[in-house]
Order: C-alpha cells, then sequence, then structure tokens
C-alpha cells in the first residue's frame, strides 16, 4: 500500500500543515510563490498578529536602543572616536553573524514534522512567499528575546565599559541588515550598488538558493566560497 503524498492547502492557516510534507518540505518551500500578500499562519488572530511587521518597527524600536547603549560607554567614559570604533567593530561582527546565520541555521536541512515546522517559522515561509511583505523583517518581540543572550555573549568578550557600544554596534548592524533585506524585495533601486545588490539577493531566491548568503554584502560569500556561479565567472575574470 503506497501512502499519499501529502498536499498543503494554501486556504488554511499553513504552520500546523507544512510539517507533514516530510521529505518533500524542502522542494515545497524552495517553489517560491509570488505574491505581495501572504498566506495565514495560525488560527489564533494573536498568534497570528505576532507574526507580521511593518518594516519602520525595526528602527523605530531599536534605534533608540542603540543610542541608549551608546551613551551608556558615553557616561562611562570614552571618547567619540572610541566609540566609534566599538560600533563599527559591531558592526563588522554582524555582518558575519549575518551569513552564518543565514547559510548554518536559516537553511539547515529538515525532513520531520517539528524540524519542518520550525523552519518554516524562521525562514522557510520568506522563502515560499518572498513578497510578502509583512514577514521580510524578524518580529521585535523575537528579536528582544535574542537580545539577551546576545548582551550576555558580549559581556564575556568585553569589559563592563565597552560592551554597552559593541551591542549598540550589532543591534545598528541588524537594523542595517532588516532594513536592506525589505529594500531589497520592495525597492526600486537607482544606482548600481543597490540595484546589483537587489539582482544579487533576488538570484538567491529564485535561481540559485544555495549560494548567495549575504544580504547588505557579498564580503563573506566571497570569503567562504559561496558565491553564486554567475558572479564566480565575473570574479575570474
Amino acid at each position: 500500500m503506497v501512502a499519499q503524498e501529502f498536499t498543503v492547502d494554501l486556504n488554511k492557516p499553513l504552520v500546523f500543515q507544512v510539517g507533514h510534507l516530510g521529505e518533500s518540505y524542502q522542494e515545497w518551500v524552495h517553489q517560491p510563490i509570488v505574491s505581495k500578500t501572504g498566506p495565514r499562519f495560525f488560527e489564533s488572530d494573536f498568534w497570528e498578529f505576532l507574526t507580521r511587521t511593518r518594516w519602520y518597527a525595526v528602527p523605530s524600536i531599536w534605534l533608540p536602543v542603540v543610542c541608549y547603549c551608546i551613551s551608556m560607554s558615553v557616561r562611562m567614559g570614552h571618547t567619540a572616536l572610541e566609540i566609534g570604533l566599538l560600533v563599527i567593530m559591531g558592526i563588522f561582527v554582524w555582518t558575519f553573524l549575518e551569513y552564518s546565520l543565514h547559510r548554518f541555521v536559516f537553511h539547515i536541512n529538515t525532513n520531520s514534522y517539528w524540524w519542518n515546522t520550525i523552519h518554516y517559522l524562521i525562514h522557510g515561509c520568506h522563502h515560499k512567499h518572498p513578497m510578502d511583505g509583512l514577514r521580510l523583517v524578524f518580529p521585535p518581540a523575537g528579536t528582544a528575546v535574542l537580545c539577551i543572550p546576545f548582551w550576555n555573549l558580549v559581556k564575556l568578550i568585553s569589559t563592563p565599559t565597552t560592551t554597552p557600544a559593541l551591542f549598540a554596534g550589532g543591534l545598528l548592524g541588524y537594523v542595517i541588515y532588516d532594513c536592506t533585506h525589505y529594500y531589497l524585495h520592495h525597492g526600486q533601486p537607482a544606482t548600481d550598488v543597490p540595484r546589483n545588490l537587489k539582482k544579487y539577493h533576488l538570484n538567491h531566491h529564485f535561481r540559485v538558493q544555495d549560494k548567495g548568503f549575504g544580504i547588505t554584502s557579498t564580503l563573506w560569500d566571497r570569503v567562504f566560497g559561496t558565491l553564486p556561479p554567475p558572479y564566480v565567472a565575473e570574479k575570474k575574470r
């Protein structure tokens, strides 16, 4: 007796359906549906609300936190130059974290019910519905939870007076990343740099989904050899 293949009903909440796809999940989730309106995730209106975020919520909520953290290091006696260097260092560390999370966490292969479900929630939904404008940036509630371990990690590798500014740099890097990500999907770049970055990122979504993990830059893709084929060819010229 052959088991009937599970079919996802796009007219019903998706989150607790996708796990049933099993080994077919990876193929299904990487076949994008292009629509500016995304599907419903949950039956519950409360949980559904938490999955939807306007892009401007990210800078509105987190830039004041960045400024407050910087002010903490200023009050502890650091100069403007020192603060600037710490913030730049934090941004640079974020770019590596951005690449690493995207490559090794967001693109992990799953095939069990709960791992498929978790993957769909954190990133699979974005690949299935890449133009869903309300699920392009990370929900503030989730960011707030993740800020706690990241703050403690920064404390471990820095001093009490440099921790706030270094953390502020990382958080600023995240804000830049999320706003850039939204722009790459919905903006209309008029100059070469953002236009090429948009082309690079959409190539990741619609052509070579296991390459091109950088969002704000191609730096770490170049370092670790994950440039997609067209860009590798250009690099060798």
